[in-house]
């Protein structure tokens, strides 16, 4: 296993604002279609007193000429091998929608592993692991995929009104939507570690008691945040999901490795 310098960016690991010296880490991941970039502000918010690592999937911006990878487990086996080369720091995980599913499976290989586990997860803007929908927008046509995007208003206006760049982020967006509505969890699978999950209270994808089942999947702590809003609640309420982030931080700081 190769290890990973505390201020190096790899094809997965971004690090908009490179800080050796953090303490702590927080590790995020991007939703379906999303990429890294996506969470530049948590990087300018936490860095740097925070070692802020946001990670890239393939087939996404400059990784868009690879693959995608259309299993959440084969997906999740790639990026815990990644995570271990980094160095022994007390992290939390932060995933949102589709990101919030591959932090949990990332966070259980890495709990079994022994190897660098998340001292507390965050599940943002999606129902627990074993609570199933039978979704099937990745088997739509392009139309139909463009209107699940605005629908759930995480995609920047500017880019519906693009060909050019509709047509190259489509690919990921339903390779990574075959991923996550393929995905199935055995109730009962559950991390070690403290789970927070955060949920808009108009989200079409995941209501009050799906994003509560999440509860169901940790031996640590549990608690819910509801925030006014859809599945891209976050966006509407930074400062308030920056605070959820900095309590966990705060803790597996206190904690430490």
């Amino acid at each position: 296993m190769s290890r990973i310098a505390d201020d190096a960016t790899t094809a997965w690991i971004r690090r908009y604002h490179p800080s050796a010296g953090s303490p702590v880490r927080l590790v995020c991941f991007p939703h379906a279609g999303g990429s890294a970039s996506f969470f530049h502000p948590v990087s300018v918010r936490f860095a740097p007193e925070v070692d802020v690592v946001a990670l890239q999937y393939p087939g996404r911006q400059d990784r868009r000429t690879e693959p995608c990878v259309e299993d959440i487990g084969k997906l999740a086996d790639l990026l815990s091998e990644e995570i271990r080369g980094l160095s022994e720091k007390p992290t939390v995980f932060f995933g949102h929608s589709m990101g919030a599913v591959l932090a949990f499976e990332t966070a259980l290989r890495l709990e079994e592993a022994g190897v660098n586990p998340p001292r507390a997860v965050i599940a943002s803007g999606r129902r627990a692991p074993s609570s199933h929908r039978d979704e099937r927008v990745h088997q739509k046509d392009d139309a139909g995929v463009i209107t699940e995007l605005r629908l759930l208003n995480g995609t920047d206006a500017a880019v519906f009104g693009d060909d050019e760049l509709m047509r190259m982020a489509l690919p990921a967006i339903r390779g990574d939507y075959r991923a996550i509505e393929t995905y199935s969890c055995p109730p009962g699978r559950r991390v070690r570690a403290p789970l927070t999950a955060l949920t808009g209270d108009a989200d079409p994808r995941t209501t009050l008691e799906e994003a509560e089942a999440w509860g169901d999947h940790t031996e640590g702590a549990f608690r819910v945040g509801v925030f006014s809003g859809g599945h891209f609640f976050l966006t509407g309420h930074l400062n308030e999901v920056y605070a959820e982030i900095d309590t966990e931080l705060a803790a597996a700081r206190a904690a430490g490795v």
